[in-house]
């Protein structure tokens, strides 16, 4: 019986991969590393030093942990430069409408995701507005697959991991709503694995599945 919907927000809410690969590839160049989208996509829904450890894994060069932490620190004030442009009309398309239908059926909705940026992307473009709850890298020290982020997410909101569902496009978020007891939604290319317990092909689908809350979901 689901009472909340708990979103990932990068490739879910709004996607900034093309900031972060940007952001990433902008580093990597200054260091001479080699450094591809197939690599940029192995980061989504980790950690930024998790993410750095990708980025310099063809690097013949082995850097201090200070090193590392001023490497993070130049790529996330890149990123975060850049994330100053959005607005609301960056928010793909159905999910703004999807997000208020589903607060206007009862259901209490939150986001939980691994990044810091979490809060400048929601002013930004004001998805903020449509959430009771927000976990994200700045209250959480561990990264998906623990279901860490998750279960930070549902106590927030007051209601138990078993009654809510959780929505992610990363294999590793999946991994994590099964681990923190919820119904594992999966979206975009963790749909494409069948990863999920529910697997959507369009966020609008959301509301196909998700009808009154507390009844069993349609799958």
């Amino acid at each position: 019986m689901i009472k909340a919907i708990i979103f990932d927000l990068d490739g879910v809410l709004i996607s900034t991969d093309e900031l972060h690969y940007r952001a990433w590839k902008a580093l990597a160049d200054r260091l001479g590393v080699p450094f591809d989208r197939a690599q940029n996509d192995r980061c989504r829904g980790i950690s930024r030093m998790d993410s750095l450890e990708i980025v310099l894994g063809r690097s013949p060069v082995k850097y201090t942990l200070r090193e590392k932490e001023a490497f993070t620190a130049e790529k996330n004030e890149n990123y975060r430069s850049m994330l100053a442009s959005l607005t609301e009309s960056d928010v793909p398309e159905g999910v703004l409408p999807t997000l208020a239908l589903l607060k206007k059926r009862g259901y209490s909705l939150a986001l939980a995701s691994a990044s810091k940026n979490a809060p400048l992307i929601l002013e930004r473009t004001g998805l903020g507005a449509y959430l009771d709850a927000v976990a994200d890298g700045n209250c959480v020290t561990r990264s998906k697959p623990d279901p860490e982020v998750f279960l930070v997410a549902a106590e927030k909101l007051g209601i138990a991991p078993g009654e809510c569902a959780a929505v992610d496009d990363a294999l590793a978020g999946v991994e994590a709503a099964r681990a923190a007891g919820m119904l594992a939604v999966g979206y975009g290319d963790s749909t494409a694995s069948g990863a999920g317990d529910i697997n959507l092909e369009r966020f609008s689908q959301l509301a196909e599945v998700f009808t009154v809350p507390g009844e069993p979901v349609k799958s």
